[in-house]
């Protein structure tokens, strides 16, 4: 195997390719039938966010996916996109930009190897089984070898899992270190097993935020699979346009993403609604993987307090512990989920600069980067809600 020649193509479109050979590679372990690790680089996502619009032209994210043969065997694929800002990506490089431009270079386009508007660990180098290491290897020169020849200022594979970051750093690729907030499944038997886990004072607290958000007037529905309706994603829609006009300008996802998800992503998905006079107040959207159920997307018409830590939070601790879910992905950022039993952990991305000199900064930055990032990890874990033998299990 070490010996194949490979042939790396780029499709513009998912619509050039079969959804089975995607998914050979992107999650050969759902072909019997069971959940893929996660859902966000199977073919109904990404293709859901291509057919929606909310990546391709006029988005900044203009689809490129790159996809290796052996012959005429499909062998990997990654979802790979010409870039024309920086939005959208959660591993931020705006200052690299900045500088790159000031230094009179031309930062954008640059190439993206990640999922679109999802800040979520997971496989970015999709090889099919067996050909792991050869395979991403070939991706990763591939890509490299396109920007190279196009001239553009920079790659990068955001989000990926720690070996695909070790396999990248190998190759030449620089690494970069973050951290998000995660919860851990102990094999809780219930929600009150967690919290029996906690501090007396951190468990008084989350007590009490439950019983204040439960308290709003309303109810809180959760709704999956066939039980979506269109109304749940008419009411969902106001909540996101409401969070993306705050946070991004503009929502990143259109709301035929969302009628494509009803069709397609349904079973993937737990949408978590509160109804208050028989009205739809506040949301939030879940997706569930093999082992990990991703926390995405919250949003409300109305505000009642603490009904934001009830929906995203802690009703996502109560679904992973009734199925059996080893963890909780709650998203970028927001160290407000420490004391709701979220802990620090690290997350990996890697780069490519073209211009030499510009790279050897960026390196030193990002091992200086690290180590800080390391620091964090340590103290915020020590000021973590769990108690103190708790910690020192976990470490």
């Amino acid at each position: 195997m070490q010996n194949q020649k490979f042939e790396i193509r780029i499709i513009p479109s998912l619509s050039a390719i079969a959804a089975q050979d995607w998914d050979a590679c992107a999650c050969p372990e759902a072909k019997s039938g069971g959940r893929p690790n996660d859902p966000f680089t199977t073919y109904r996502f990404l293709n859901a966010l291509e057919q929606s619009g909310s990546v391709g032209v006029g988005t900044g994210w203009q689809p490129q996916y790159l996809t290796a043969y052996v012959g005429d065997q499909l062998i990997g694929v990654a979802p790979m996109y010409v870039k024309s800002h920086s939005q959208g990506e959660y591993i931020f490089d705006h200052n690299w930009a900045h500088a790159y431009e000031r230094a009179g270079g031309r930062y954008y386009p640059k190439l993206q190897i990640a999922v679109p508007h999802t800040p979520a660990t997971g496989r970015r180098l999709l090889v099919r089984p067996g050909f792991e290491e050869v395979g991403s290897a070939a991706l990763i020169q591939g890509a490299v070898q396109l920007a190279d020849t196009n001239n553009v200022s920079s790659l990068h594979l955001t989000f990926c899992t720690e070996e695909e970051a070790q396999r990248g750093e190998a190759l030449g690729l620089m690494l970069r270190k973050t951290q998000q907030f995660h919860w851990i499944n102990e094999k809780y038997a219930d929600f009150d097993a967690f919290l029996a886990s906690l501090s007396s004072r951190k468990r008084k607290n989350i007590r009490k935020e439950r019983a204040r958000a439960q308290g709003f007037g309303g109810d809180i529905h959760s709704f999956t699979g066939d039980d979506l309706r269109p109304e749940h994603w008419d009411a969902f829609w106001r909540f996101y346009q409401d969070t993306g006009d705050r946070k991004w300008g503009t929502p990143y996802l259109t709301r035929k993403f969302f009628d494509i998800a009803q069709a397609t992503l349904r079973d993937d998905m737990i949408l978590v609604l509160a109804e208050r006079d028989g009205r739809w107040v506040a949301g939030a959207l879940n997706f569930i993987g093999s082992q990990t159920l991703y926390g995405r997307y919250w949003g409300c018409s109305e505000h009642h307090p603490c009904l934001h830590f009830e929906l995203c939070y802690y009703r996502a601790i109560d679904i992973a512990i009734q199925q059996g879910l080893a963890r909780v992905e709650a998203g970028a950022q927001g160290e407000h989920k420490l004391a709701r039993g979220y802990l620090p952990t690290p997350t990996w991305s890697l780069h490519w600069v073209n211009d030499k000199g510009f790279a050897n900064a960026i390196d030193s930055y990002l091992k200086a980067e690290r180590d800080a990032v390391d620091e964090e990890i340590n103290v915020l874990t020590e000021y973590g809600p769990f108690k103190r033998a708790e910690i020192e299990e976990r470490e």
